[in-house]
């Protein structure tokens, strides 16, 4: 029996921690708060855009995200009721410059534009000013504070709540493993501490800030995921079938976790241009969290050296809702078998070396 000890308790971490468990391996994640609300997961919207996050990004990027995203119907099937949601997105243009803005990616994910009341025929709370959207039936929805949720239910007994420093502390005589064991060393160790990998493995990951705000209403405001630009500002709201809506989200080079007036601001305004319904729900959340950005925007997924004993699995920066059943399963297999699948030979940590 393999053991693995996997660093990181957010949604990749615990993707393949449930993934490995199932398929045989002796797992223990380490996660500094396991009860906590620490991770980008805790901030992200769970949108499942593998159409618009592809755009004009890292070029190998495009078929691991469309791989990952055939992975959703399967993974869920697992979780229950984890707010899985095919509805679609509305991608929308408030003026002019935006519509010119926009149908570059609309071009690039071969949408048929629609006009502005077509639109609204689709969401009838759609602003009379929007000029233009697009319609993206592929791209879905989920909640990933369930899936965390039912993630760590599934690894009870198996979470160990301490942080990781160095990687190096497994090694040590003492570390607490499954059941209480002491000084069992692991036969591999897992990276997936998002933003925080950069400084257990030396590569470069950083923090970018995100700013999300979640409103609540009446339920049934808005049918689709909006993925729309007012006036240069871009936002997405993400309807949940209890009347929540989540609006994000800014994207700052910065570490710190204070919401600012500012990053709200910008975001409520956004909203309420494409959405003016959205006036009369309350301001229910403004949260703070951190995606894990690449020099190249795309993951680290592979080896990280040649003794073949440490995985890295992070960097997914805006993709790591949509990439964490794709993840899961690719790491799991080269944890287990050594070998990687070709599609990890762009991801490996090799390309920052």
């Amino acid at each position: 029996m393999t053991r693995v000890a996997v660093v990181g308790g957010g949604i990749i971490g615990l993707s393949i921690a449930a993934e490995l468990l199932d398929r045989g391996a002796d797992v223990t994640v380490y996660d500094p708060s396991p009860d906590g609300v620490d991770g980008a997961w805790h901030v992200a919207a769970g949108m499942l855009a593998p159409g618009g996050e592809s755009a004009f990004e890292y070029p190998h990027l495009t078929r691991l995200l469309e791989a990952g995203h055939e992975l959703w119907p399967s993974f869920v099937a697992g979780l229950g009721d984890v707010g899985y949601d095919r509805a679609g997105t509305l991608s929308l243009a408030l003026t002019a410059d935006d519509v010119a803005e926009a149908a570059r990616e609309w071009k690039h994910q071969k949408l048929t534009p629609l006009t502005g009341s077509r639109v609204r025929d689709l969401e009838p709370a759609i602003s009379p000013r929007v000029r233009a959207g697009a319609f993206a039936a592929a791209e879905h929805q989920v909640d990933p504070r369930k899936i965390v949720a039912v993630l760590r239910e599934r690894l009870t007994g198996r979470i160990i709540p301490r942080p990781i420093t160095d990687i190096s502390e497994l090694d040590e005589r003492g570390v607490a493993g499954v059941a209480g064991d002491v000084g069992v060393r692991p036969d591999v160790v897992v990276v997936a501490a998002g933003y925080r990998t950069g400084a257990l493995t030396g590569l470069p990951i950083r923090p970018v800030k995100g700013q999300v705000l979640r409103l609540r209403g009446e339920p049934g405001l808005l049918k689709h995921v909006i993925d729309g630009a007012a006036d240069g500002r871009h936002v997405y709201l993400v309807p949940r079938a209890d009347g929540e809506v989540v609006v994000g989200a800014t994207q700052e080079e910065r570490a710190d976790r204070m919401p600012t007036a500012g990053g709200v601001h910008d975001l409520l305004r956004a909203a309420l241009d494409l959405v003016p319904g959205l006036a009369e729900h309350e301001l229910t959340e403004v949260t703070v969290g951190h995606r894990p950005g690449t020099p190249d925007n795309a993951p680290i997924l592979g080896f990280l050296d040649d003794d073949r004993r440490v995985v890295v699995a992070a960097g997914h920066f805006r993709n790591g809702i949509l990439l964490a059943p794709i993840t899961a399963r690719l790491i799991a297999d080269l944890v287990l078998t050594g070998s990687a699948d070709p599609i990890l030979d762009a991801f490996a940590p090799g390309r920052f070396r």
